[in-house]
């Protein structure tokens, strides 16, 4: 987890992190709002050089524009002769059309030189599947009520199933998604107990409370939590899991930054 919080989150970083396959390939899931996401990536041991596939969500501040900076740095691995191969980025067409925007508006030329070249930006349709890290992913389309945003199901090595849902409350369309995946990967934006304190419902956002019953209603082995306030992190990880705990009887999982954890 390179980062576990919200957007405007400064005691840790946005929820942002690399899923590594058994021989060492990295995929980058988001980046965060900005060039934290550098630092992050030094502190947990990841090469930008090892980074070859990345997938972006949608096109909030705070995943986007730390996607900016990877390319942006990939770029200068290639100009430096430090970078082989080819770096994709994938995310529905919104989100790649925006990060190409952003690109050609504030990089220079020797950097958006590599774009279409040996930087791709390729563009995922709902339902569509694609492969990275030697794993099968499908892209699905999480029905937001703000920005366009895509989540994925990953197939596990064993034939399990890993699935992300992005940053806002579970539609009932992308059941068929998650129902008895081995991780379910939810926002949990604060505790139920504290919603007057945090609001997470005027922000469109779940609790932890919520998390734990969608994940019982999903049949769910294992529940991670992110995409969290940040002023409760010393008690966060016992808190939250304590009340997602009141529904769910799986395995909960409330990481700090730079948790690793094995699937």
């Amino acid at each position: 987890m390179l980062g576990t919080g919200s957007a405007a989150v400064t005691e840790c970083y946005n929820t942002c992190f690399a899923l590594i396959a058994d021989d060492g390939r990295p995929m980058l899931v988001d980046a965060g709002g900005g060039n934290g996401i550098l630092k992050q990536l030094e502190r947990g041991g990841l090469a930008l050089t090892a980074i070859h596939d990345m997938f972006v969500t949608h096109i909030h501040t705070d995943h986007i524009l730390g996607a900016v900076w990877i390319v942006r740095m990939v770029a200068q691995s290639i100009y430096g002769g430090k970078y082989s191969g080819t770096f994709t980025v994938r995310g529905h067409d919104e989100a790649m059309a925006a990060l190409r925007t952003i690109c050609f508006a504030t990089l220079p030329v020797k950097v958006t030189c590599h774009i279409d070249k040996d930087i791709i930006f390729q563009t995922v349709a709902d339902g569509e599947h694609f492969t990275a890290i030697g794993c099968d992913f499908t892209a699905f389309d999480i029905c937001s009520t703000k920005a366009k945003q895509y989540g994925f199901a990953m197939e596990l090595p064993l034939g399990e199933r890993l699935v992300c849902l992005g940053d806002e409350p579970f539609n009932e369309q992308c059941r068929h998604y998650a129902e008895g995946a081995k991780w379910l990967l939810s926002e949990a934006f604060c505790l139920y107990s504290q919603r007057e304190r945090f609001k997470p419902y005027e922000k469109h956002h779940s609790t932890a409370l919520d998390a734990g019953k969608l994940a019982e209603s999903l049949r769910v082995h294992n529940l991670l939590l992110y995409h969290t306030e940040d002023k409760t992190l010393a008690t966060r990880r016992a808190t939250y899991a304590a009340e997602a705990a009141t529904h769910f009887t799986g395995t909960i999982h409330v990481p700090d930054d730079l948790e690793r954890i094995e699937l």
